[in-house]
């Protein structure tokens, strides 16, 4: 996910791409560029580091005045966060600049075909290669718009291109594939960003545009046609957010359009992940396949709802690749003199990849022989950088302190990690190991679909927010989620929250069921662990004799819970060690909710911050 503007009309492009990107540094902020088109040139500037960093170069050096620009703040997935690796790219004459949103799978292909031709690539970005076609595809004849249609035919991922070209001064050409463009029409000037907040200052008149389109802005208006060349149907609309909301997408809060944002997150931490010949593959792994079939132990360390995610990722990795597997609270690990050599994996989970908890365990691992991979969502954060492979999780920023969207893209990063072990160690066959992967590229859809049946849940949380105590339970994965369930409910309600494995209830916990207290009850589906199911719906049971409210949360068709439950909230049907991806969702939104019933800052909790950099 990142910041994406681009400016045709009569007013200075830097000073409009700039504001524009200041909008959108939400969105990425590890680099940030712009370029503008001017006395028959193409003159650009871009820096590493936060948009700051970028004001201070054109302080110091301003490009001419032009009239024609694009800008880019970037969140980094192929190449580290460096002045070479940010936007825009160009060609190798300098009459093309490119920037771009997503990621392009077959970027290493497309490179090896440019390099054969005698281009020369500065960058380690999948970007690149696309301001290099398109220089080719114009040269050839034809227009810029008609060169990136050519363009996009060829490119497989999910991705969102503005591009300009010196020949064609007064001209923004933007494509769309799986990410969002959005045109704004001003004045006699125009507008392509990655979202509405870039240009509200300007104009509140949109177009959205469709997959699969590419839309050129000139003094002459709008033009929009499909990769085909076909003229497209658009839809024009007026945004009626403020300058605040449109940042958040309309959304009151940013954890709102993040817990929104979870499907297309889903689907792009898989983008990439098989090759043309149907193997998996991490983003970069320095470890040989022979050392990793020699691993006889994973130990995952995470912190928070990492932990969480990591607690769900042992039953998977134990389950497809047969290893033992241990999940350990990252700031206790290196404390209590685990037992680990050369032959054990460690897997270090952190959003911010800046977790110090979690640094020092994996610097400690690597101390003692172990190897360690990182899952991540911050490219050229440092532990990625001290780690021997690294799977990104590619889900954009997160300005919400709770974590809602970089649970479930770990989530579905572990499920990857776990695959691609029994995939080195010939523990699942190749044709197992695309029907899960078929099976977690349907997940994105069914998250979607439990967003929009969250009115109940939302009706429920705000009658529950005079209380002060929730208690969760679940078994086998739902555990996990139980556990991630009453954190949020602490981060966000500040309130007391409690997560239990259901068969430790009558072992103590079972004390502490009251009238009126309200229970979350995570449920198995009956067809995978149908044991633990009927086990489960007893302890429902266990809990309303005692006069408890139960909340229970099932798949749907799951009729035996349907007696037992005070208020039943339905996932769609997903294989067992799934379900965390769909059962999770509805606990947030609880969270989230009830938070804001009892008038609370749901982005800014308090006493919490977003990377934890201290022990």
């Amino acid at each position: 996910m990142c910041g994406i503007v681009g400016y045709v009309g009569m007013q200075s492009a830097q000073d409009v791409v700039v504001a524009g990107l200041k909008r959108l540094e939400y969105r990425g902020y590890d680099s940030a560029g712009v370029a503008v088109l001017a006395d028959g040139g193409l003159a650009a500037a871009k820096k590493a580091g936060k948009l700051v960093n970028l004001e201070k170069e054109l302080g110091d050096r301003p490009l001419p005045a032009g009239r024609t620009g694009i800008g880019h703040t970037r969140w980094a997935t192929h190449g580290a966060p460096t002045d070479v690796n940010a936007h825009p790219h160009l060609d190798n004459a300098g009459r093309v600049a490119v920037v771009h949103n997503g990621i392009i799978e077959n970027f290493a292909a497309l490179r090896r075909e440019l390099t054969g031709r005698g281009h020369a690539l500065e960058s380690e970005t999948d970007t690149e290669v696309v301001g290099h076609l398109l220089a080719e595809a114009f040269s050839a004849g034809g227009d810029l718009a008609d060169a990136m249609r050519q363009v996009c035919r060829r490119l497989e991922g999910a991705f969102t291109l503005v591009a300009v070209h010196a020949d064609q001064p007064d001209v923004v050409v933007g494509a769309r594939r799986n990410s969002p463009l959005v045109v704004g029409v001003g004045q006699d000037e125009w507008f392509l960003a990655s979202d509405v907040a870039a240009f509200i200052a300007h104009t509140r008149s949109a177009i959205e545009l469709g997959q699969d389109q590419v839309v050129e802005l000139s003094p002459e208006g709008v033009t929009v046609t499909g990769f085909d060349g076909e003229p497209a149907d658009v839809r024009e609309y007026h945004v009626d957010w403020d300058a605040s909301a449109a940042e958040k997408g309309g959304y009151a809060s940013f954890m709102l359009k993040e817990i929104a944002d979870q499907p297309q997150a889903v689907a792009d931490t898989l983008l990439g992940r098989v090759d043309g010949e149907g193997a998996l593959h991490l983003d970069e792994v320095r470890i040989p396949d022979v050392e990793l079939r020699e691993v006889d132990k994973v130990v995952i360390v995470a912190c928070g709802t990492a932990f969480h995610a990591g607690m769900i990722a042992k039953y998977a990795i134990e389950h497809w690749t047969r290893l033992p597997c241990e999940t350990e609270l990252a700031s206790e690990f290196r404390y209590r003199d685990p037992i680990l050599d050369q032959r054990t994996l460690v897997v270090a989970i952190s959003q911010s990849g800046e977790t110090m908890d979690t640094l020092m365990a994996l610097r400690h691992a690597r101390e003692q022989g172990a190897k360690v991979l990182a899952i991540c969502n911050t490219n050229g954060s440092t532990i990625p950088r001290e780690s021997d492979a690294v799977l990104y999780t590619h889900a954009g920023p997160e300005v919400a302190v709770a974590s809602t969207k970089a649970f479930l893209t770990q989530l579905v990063a572990c499920y990857l990690v776990a695959l691609y072990l029994g995939q080195v160690r010939g523990t699942k066959w190749g044709d197992e190991i695309r029907t899960v992967v078929r099976q977690l590229s349907a997940i994105s859809a069914e998250v979607e679909r439990v967003l929009t049946t969250m009115e109940p849940v939302r009706e429920l949380a705000r009658s529950l927010a005079h209380h002060d105590t929730v208690l969760f339970v679940g078994r086998h994965v739902g555990y996990p989620v139980a556990l991630e369930g009453a954190l949020k409910l602490k981060e966000l309600a500040y309130m007391h929250a409690e997560g239990f494995a259901a068969g430790e209830l009558k072992h103590g916990p079972i004390a502490l069921i009251e009238e009126g207290l309200p229970v979350v009850v995570i449920v198995p589906s009956p067809r995978g662990r149908s044991v633990l199911h009927d086990k489960i719906v007893s302890n429902i049971q266990e809990i309303r004799a005692r006069g408890a409210l139960t909340i229970v949360v099932a798949e749907e068709g799951d009729h035996a819970v349907v007696p037992y439950a005070d208020h039943l909230i339905t996932v769609p049907a997903t294989p067992t060690l799934l379900q965390p991806l769909v059962a999770t969702v509805p606990l947030q939104v609880f969270a989230c909710e009830l938070a804001t019933a009892r008038g609370n800052e749901v982005d800014q909790p308090r006493n919490l911050a977003k990377s934890v950099t201290v022990e």
